[in-house]
């Protein structure tokens, strides 16, 4: 039993907009089958198929706090003169430099246009096959624990963690990983940034959302109110959300004798 990570969920006052950017600097394509607007690798919805990881932004009434969030996407990159284009790319699409309080590092911290932070890695032999997205990054107290609980969550494979480090990757090695980095801070506002998760294609909803209660994930009001997905937040308070399975298709209509 396991849930797969499917697409990273963004809030957006402006939903269109900010998908059109994340489209624009991964290099997929963005289209809006309903309220919100969805971008991924393949010119649709990568789930329910196990192909990559999307990106869906939901429109919300109020812009981002100053807050930083605690769950950010890693770019990659393949050389340092890929990571200047990338960098000067993204900067004309809207992104802006974000101070996080990391200092003189490699990588480059930038915004999105409403403020989601996200880095441009300097190219990094662990990723050299992940895709525009390195690492799906989550910030947290204790990143081993919280690296057990997404793991037992996921199915995914764990790295060898050390006290401030952890990291989870798909069994069939492809794709971002998914990191866990020690803050100082404890979790103090709703994400604006998090996971969305699928069962897997012979696994029962409910019970996946109770096994899932059973590690610890507690329940979470986003103001969903009555929807087919379950909103949940695992142990340091950070939510996501599982979905429903799409409703299989349809039978094909009877065929009149001619």
């Amino acid at each position: 039993m396991a849930l797969r990570p499917v697409q990273v969920n963004i809030k957006a006052l402006d939903a269109p907009a900010v998908g059109r950017f994340w489209a624009e600097a991964l290099g997929w394509s963005a289209f809006s089958p309903g309220v919100t607007t969805y971008t991924g690798p393949g010119g649709g919805r990568v789930w329910p198929e196990t192909v990559g990881l999307g990106i869906d932004v939901v429109p919300v009434p109020h812009l981002k706090t100053p807050v930083k969030n605690r769950l950010h996407l890693d770019l990659a990159t393949t050389s340092t003169a890929h990571q200047a284009e990338l960098v000067a790319r993204l900067r004309s699409l809207g992104a802006t430099p974000a101070d996080v309080g990391q200092g003189d590092v490699p990588w480059t911290v930038l915004a999105d246009p409403e403020g989601n932070e996200f880095c441009v890695l300097e190219p990094r032999e662990t990723y050299r096959d992940t895709g525009p997205v390195a690492a799906v990054v989550v910030d947290c107290l204790d990143p081993r624990a919280v690296a057990r609980f997404w793991a037992e969550v996921t199915g995914w494979t764990p790295g060898e963690p050390t006290a401030d480090y952890a990291s989870l990757r798909s069994p069939e090695g492809t794709g971002p990983y998914l990191e866990f980095l020690r803050v100082s801070g404890p979790k103090s506002v709703p994400d604006r940034v998090h996971l969305d998760l699928l069962p897997c294609p012979a696994c029962d909803k409910a019970a996946e959302v109770g096994r899932v209660r059973g590690l610890g994930a507690t329940d979470a009001d986003l103001g969903q109110g009555d929807v087919p997905w379950t909103c949940l937040s695992d142990p340091e308070g950070h939510e996501f959300c599982v979905l429903a399975p799409p409703p299989p298709p349809p039978p094909p209509a009877p065929v009149s004798p001619s």
